[in-house]
């Protein structure tokens, strides 16, 4: 895909009361309004704030894409100094700015918790604009989306799990799940409760004590890309993958919701050269949005949500089975997936991003050609 811009719209703005940068980036709405969640984090400077809200928002439109949603993708950071004490004041300030930069967008950018914010943080958004989702229940949202993530999440897994396997069941599996936060410890959950082993790992070593309470084994993080495993599920922060941490990985399936797990798009063919199914993040990982603006924003009940959410198993199923017959890594079988159906809807820069995919992809074969000739 072409490095030039792509985005639709992107707003960076000084909050006027809080003084910190805001950033609302949309990448596509070509399917439908943006979305994607409001992200508070610290960073080293305000523009790798503005770095990861157009990443992060990119990713969004192919989540919603490959899901089936009529919804384009976005993201929004408030962006915090290495040293910012956030005191719950100056919060609630930041919060306030960022609602009322999310309601110049009159519903064409909307969005939920991301990393550093949480369903009671939407209630001051909400203040604002209608579209912030996930408030709590009794603030009339739908609360923590980490449920519906999870339950997407080991969808992609059976699915996974009977393209390499032969089977759909994880019992008797040795399963690494890295980040044991709410969807992690979730996933390790159902994934135990299926007959899987389990073994999970954390940053936080607080969290050690509540996973051996529960019966898993517990990896140090350093170790845990590399214990051995018949899958691995990254549950905490991307950029995991790279040229040098992909030959320590034991696992040969990779699914997990962890966004951006790759340092850069060529580790998909490093993983697939090592014969590692990896499901792309942006499909396994979209449970908790398909479910959210579902029931938010399209009025669906809950039961119907989570059948939506549940056919995360049938896209990954079809995706890696598209891979294997046409020779392609999953992440481009993804993509071509996306591509396709924002084509459709009249997008001239995912056509463009389509035909330089397939150029590329048909010159990387032809130099495999003659270098098998050499």
């Amino acid at each position: 895909m072409s490095r030039a811009f792509a985005h639709e719209e992107v707003v960076v703005r000084r909050g006027r009361r809080s003084g910190l940068p805001l950033i609302v980036a949309v990448h596509s709405r070509v399917l439908g309004p943006a979305a994607g969640g409001c992200r508070m984090r610290r960073y080293d400077t305000w523009q790798d704030g503005l770095t990861d809200a157009l990443r992060l928002s990119e990713a969004m439109t192919y989540k919603s894409a490959v899901a089936g949603l009529d919804f384009g993708g976005g993201k929004s950071v408030i962006a915090l100094d290495r040293d910012t004490d956030v005191t719950p004041d100056l919060r609630e300030a930041a919060l306030e700015d960022l609602g009322e930069l999310i309601a110049s967008f009159d519903g064409s950018y909307r969005t939920g918790p991301d990393i550093g914010t949480g369903p009671e943080d939407m209630v001051v958004l909400r203040r604002f604009s209608p579209y912030a989702y996930c408030a709590p229940e009794e603030h009339g949202g739908t609360g923590d989306s980490g449920g519906p993530t999870a339950i997407g999440v080991l969808a992609a897994l059976r699915a996974g799990a009977r393209h390499v396997f032969g089977d759909a069941s994880c019992t008797g599996k040795e399963v690494v799940v890295s980040g044991f936060g709410s969807v992690g410890s979730r996933v390790a959950a159902g994934l135990a409760a299926e007959g899987a082993h389990v073994v999970v790992s954390d940053v936080d070593p607080s969290r050690k004590e509540a996973a051996l309470a529960s019966g898993y084994g517990w990896v140090e993080p350093g170790r845990a890309l590399s214990a051995p495993a018949d899958i691995l599920v990254p549950a905490a922060v991307g950029g995991v993958f790279d040229e040098a941490s992909v030959p320590r990985l034991t696992a040969p399936l990779v699914v997990g919701p962890a966004n951006n797990q790759l340092a850069d798009e060529s580790v998909a063919d490093t993983l697939a050269e090592r014969g590692i199914v990896w499901v792309p993040d942006y499909v396994a990982g979209a449970g908790g949005v398909a479910y959210t603006l579902s029931r938010e924003s399209e009025g669906y009940a809950h039961e119907a949500a989570l059948e939506r959410v549940e056919g995360i198993g049938d896209t990954v199923g079809h995706l890696l089975g598209l891979a294997r017959t046409s020779g392609v890594t999953p992440m481009r079988a993804a993509r071509q997936l996306a591509e396709r159906r924002l084509t459709a809807a009249g997008s001239p820069a995912a056509a463009a991003a389509e035909v330089e995919a397939d150029a590329e992809a048909e010159a990387a074969t032809a130099r495999t050609r003659l270098l098998s000739r050499s």
